[in-house]
């Protein structure tokens, strides 16, 4: 008797350790039996698995570990891998969950005040969320004005109803995860402007008004909030980048350099913030961006021991994607290329004198350079050569012979056509300059630079009308 008094005593002193210092989530999922349960979190628009367990005949079971659960919403998971409900991970580990999966959103919390609010939170949106949805429906079947008017004015009364309740829940709970989210989830709310001197409104008031006060209820340093569903965290930098912050390189560098600071040290929101900026802007959607990703590897990456969170692959992949930007972002100088024309006579780039250059780095077997390039042709020769451009083509792969017989049967005259004979590539590689391919980031082809007088990168990595269209910009403010 006392050896099993002993035996249940270091059970409980083993639960309350999981307790102190990991986590302990005792959890009764029926109709289960003998089969794994998940506990899953989620982590933007990517949903992971955290621990599982597998129930015993009485359908029960315990999510335990040596050391704590990261903030966030989790959920738990059904054995056929279906999501059942969402829960509350802060501080308090140690609770237990009775549930059934043909009632999930019944589930029963103990000793989880987070997961008790959270749940009759979920409870009340849910239900104003589908009286809600039955005036939105009874408004498209209307008969009349006046019917119209009256569901709209009860789903105001609905919603308002729902505001009050956020508010109210937020404010009784001010220390709460729940409180943090719903902050976070905040829309600013844009007061009514005051006329400028001279009677006139300030036409940029609401936006600059609604930009100022977009993260006033996110701490950068609270990690939880980037374990959540895409739409709270994850889809509200979105928002903010792709529609408050100009495209700009400038201005895009100064928004993330100031949320990086805004961490304070955390570690997790650092490295979650420093990812997904990387993985923005190392391949940007509009030109002129890949400064945002130099930058950042300049600052944060380049020979920094504390970024140790990537595999030494994708190190490489990033080392290598910079060093390849760095010598041709928008505003620098081209680098020169030296080559050889089809006469075997040495041609340089910067011997070119035009006010506009066109540097077309090609492949004479490339399907989409065989489709390119003629029009290409047929708009220097229509067109650019009046405005003063000439084009620098280099012939990247494809073989000598196999150049000069489609450039004979293209009729690509008063082009500077050259490539980088073996001879010449050897003398870059014995000198440790970097290749042509790597200072303009050629790895497939076509690719077109558009450079002004100087030499000078005004555009990369364009179609030859998008091209066109720079062109044309750069003409009118002549």
């Amino acid at each position: 008797m006392k050896a099993f008094s002993l035996f249940l005593l270091a059970c409980a002193l083993c639960i309350s350790s999981f307790a102190q210092n990991g986590y302990a989530i005792n959890i009764t999922m029926k109709p289960y039996k003998n089969e794994y349960v998940y506990l899953g979190y989620h982590y933007g628009k990517i949903k992971a698995l955290a621990d599982s367990v597998k129930l015993d005949a009485n359908s029960k079971g315990v999510f335990k570990g040596k050391e704590k659960l990261q903030g966030g919403i989790y959920f738990v998971v059904s054995p056929s891998k279906q999501i059942l409900f969402e829960l509350l991970i802060d501080k308090q580990q140690n609770f237990s969950i009775s549930a059934d999966s043909t009632t999930p959103d019944k589930a029963v919390f103990t000793n989880s005040p987070d997961n008790t609010l959270f749940q009759t939170y979920s409870q009340t949106l849910n239900k104003i969320g589908v009286e809600m949805n039955t005036l939105r429906n009874n408004l498209a079947k209307a008969n009349s004005k006046a019917d119209s008017a009256k569901i709209q004015d009860e789903w105001q009364k609905a919603n308002g109803r729902m505001q009050a309740y956020r508010s109210d829940v937020e404010a009784k709970n001010p220390n709460s995860f729940l409180a943090a989210l719903l902050r976070s989830m905040k829309e600013p709310k844009i007061p009514e402007a005051s006329k400028m001197p001279g009677g006139k409104y300030d036409s940029l008031y609401a936006y600059n008004f609604y930009k100022s006060h977009y993260w006033d209820g996110v701490s950068f340093a609270d990690e939880r909030l980037i374990r959540t569903p895409e739409q709270i965290f994850e889809g509200k930098l979105n928002k903010y980048y792709e529609n408050l912050v100009p495209p700009v390189s400038d201005s895009i560098i100064k928004e993330v350099d100031k949320m990086l600071d805004a961490t304070n040290g955390n570690k997790e929101m650092f490295k979650y913030l420093l990812t997904h900026f990387i993985q923005d802007y190392i391949n940007p959607k509009y030109m002129g961006l890949d400064a945002v990703y130099v930058h950042l590897f300049e600052k944060y990456i380049n020979n920094n021991p504390k970024v140790d969170w990537f595999t030494d692959k994708y190190q490489k992949y990033m080392s290598d994607r910079a060093y390849s930007l760095m010598a041709n972002l928008i505003g620098l100088p081209a680098q020169d290329l030296l080559m050889t024309d089809t006469s075997g006579k040495v041609q340089t780039l910067y011997e070119v004198k035009a006010d506009y250059t066109v540097i077309c780095f090609w492949d004479p077997t490339c399907s989409h350079c065989k489709e390119m390039v003629p029009k290409l042709d047929s708009m220097y020769q229509n067109k650019w050569k009046k405005e003063g451009v000439k084009i620098f083509g280099v012939m990247v792969d494809g073989g000598k012979a196999a150049w000069l017989n489609y450039i004979r049967e293209n009729n690509l005259k008063d082009w500077i056509h050259a490539y980088e004979t073996d001879e010449q590539k050897d003398e870059v590689s014995k000198a440790g300059k970097p290749s042509y391919k790597q200072l303009y980031d050629v790895f497939q082809t076509p690719v077109l630079y558009l450079l002004d007088k100087d030499k000078r990168i005004i555009a990369k990595k364009l179609s030859y009308d998008q091209v066109e269209e720079v062109l044309q910009l750069k003409l009118k403010k002549q």
